[in-house]
């Protein structure tokens, strides 16, 4: 009797422990800052350079790096797309999805983000959607834009240059400012 209840005590704590060890908790981040508690994305409707819907189930199953930005940038979004390219040399797509949101919608058809991003190799994921869904969609994220209006008619754009940490339930996780190291910011995607 005595030997059973013993058992039984060893097989809870090892169920307890099981338990807990199970629950994630935020990512060990060294270049960049992990969510004590990560927020859950809500419904999305982008729509990726393929034409196909980019919504929240794209975000599962793998971690996904985010950035934003729009194709007539002059430095900021060139040089944040040469890292993600670099960066999925060192940390193979499988592991990490690298994405690249366009908050640009008016000149930023498909079409054009498809020519834009190749110029930065395969394997970026670049989408873009309406104004208003892009605007929900990057306050979830944490980010922000400002349309910053030019001489006749036209107009720039000033964005957030975080990179946003996606986990594998599509929740934001963490965040990687500026300025991004390429070394510390692989060494904490490949630890994940």
């Amino acid at each position: 009797m005595k030997s059973m209840a013993v058992r039984a005590a060893v097989v809870a704590v090892a169920v307890v422990s099981g338990a807990c060890g199970s629950t994630p908790g935020p990512p060990a981040l060294q270049a960049g800052t992990a969510l004590a508690r990560p927020r859950p994305l809500g419904a999305l409707a982008l729509q990726d350079v393929a034409g196909r819907r980019f919504d929240r189930s794209r975000f599962t199953g793998r971690w996904s790096l985010v950035v934003t930005g729009f194709s007539r940038c002059p430095d900021f979004c060139p040089a944040t797309l040469a890292l993600l390219q670099a960066l999925r040399r060192r940390v193979p797509e499988p592991r990490v999805q690298f994405v690249f949101v366009s908050v640009d919608p008016a000149r930023d058809t498909p079409d054009v983000l498809r020519r834009y991003v190749a110029n930065f190799g395969a394997g970026i994921v670049a989408t873009t959607g309406a104004a208003d869904e892009l605007a929900r969609f990057t306050r979830e994220l944490g980010l922000a834009q400002v349309v910053v209006p030019g001489t006749g008619g036209d107009y720039t754009l000033d964005h957030s240059t975080a990179l946003v940490l996606v986990d594998p339930e599509a929740r934001v996780a963490g965040y990687f400012r500026a300025p991004h190291d390429l070394e510390s910011i692989a060494a904490d995607l490949a630890a994940l």
